[in-house]
């Protein structure tokens, strides 16, 4: 299989197994890479010191000791593992997948998906990595560790996660920036389908707690477009609430809100050096981890 179907969300879709997609997304991606960049993450050698009383004899330098009949142990100099939560919204507008498009991935899906190649990369590059979930409150919390032991116990709980249930988006968040005691990279997952001032002011959070924070804005196609057939009668999948319309009387007001919303989003994560991304999913996962892999570099 090509590298570029390796990465497509209908390819995926097709697999069972979220570690099976997890390994297949991220060697695609790497396979893309002209020049690795997941070395120089370990621990790197800094310099030598005299022997001390109660040193490890396995740090002992042998070779320097048959030089100079001296014992000496090599210091290290460790680069500060980073931290990462990753925030998965499993609200029930998670779950919708438009039925027009074949072998399509609902959001939370995608966002599981996206989260758990992102968990590989993170244990691949030696960092620490923890998993929370949460609807109108948080239903599951991980804190970050860097075993591969550690990896399959998340990609379970990612696996095993549903949508269901009402948004509490901001109120989640709060709590979660609170918890969050260490800093570190936060990365976030969702719909954002709640009050807006409500969720910036949740994500400024964050960032006053001095944590790095990139933001995946997960849409479906038809979440975007609004191309619905006429005339359509929308269900709520959240509170189960209806509404008919013709698609064709609102479509342009309502790409101009989405528009606007996002352009708000843009502004203000921008204003708070916080990474926001907007992507649909029938996106190809290249492009969110580029995104993650930029931030990265920048943290090193």
């Amino acid at each position: 299989m090509k590298r570029e179907e390796l990465l497509k969300p209908e390819t995926l879709a097709r697999l069972r197994g979220l570690d099976l997609k997890a390994r297949l997304v991220v060697e695609g991606f790497l396979e893309g890479l002209h020049r690795s960049p997941y070395k120089g993450f370990s621990v790197e050698f800094s310099e030598y010191r005299s022997y001390i009383p109660g040193d490890e004899p396995r740090r002992i330098d042998w070779k320097v000791y048959a030089k100079t009949d001296r014992f000496y142990v090599k210091e290290y100099q460790e680069e500060t593992n980073l931290r990462a939560m990753l925030l998965v919204d499993s609200s029930g507008s998670m779950a919708y997948r438009s039925g027009s498009v074949t072998g399509a991935l609902s959001k939370l899906d995608y966002a599981t998906t996206l989260a758990a190649a992102l968990a590989y990369l993170l244990i691949k590059q030696k960092d620490a990595v923890g998993l929370a979930t949460f609807d109108t409150r948080i239903r599951g919390y991980l804190p970050p560790r860097s075993s591969r032991n550690y990896l399959q116990l998340l990609l379970a709980r990612l696996e095993n996660l549903t949508a269901g249930g009402e948004t509490n988006l901001a109120e989640s968040l709060h709590s979660l920036a609170e918890r969050l005691r260490k800093r570190g990279l936060v990365i976030l997952f969702s719909d954002l389908f709640d009050d807006p001032d409500r969720v910036l002011f949740a994500l400024r959070h964050f960032r006053h707690r001095k944590h790095e924070v990139i933001l995946f804005h997960i849409l479906d196609p038809m979440e975007e477009s609004f191309d619905f057939s006429s005339p359509t009668r929308l269900v709520d999948m959240e509170t189960r609430k209806e509404a008919s319309l013709d698609p064709r009387l609102v479509r342009a007001e309502y790409r101009k809100a989405l528009e606007d919303y996002r352009f708000r989003l843009r502004s203000t994560c921008s204003e708070h050096r916080i990474d926001y991304n907007p992507i649909l999913t029938d996106q190809s996962f290249e492009y969110a981890l580029f995104r993650y892999l930029e931030k990265r570099r920048r943290l090193r």
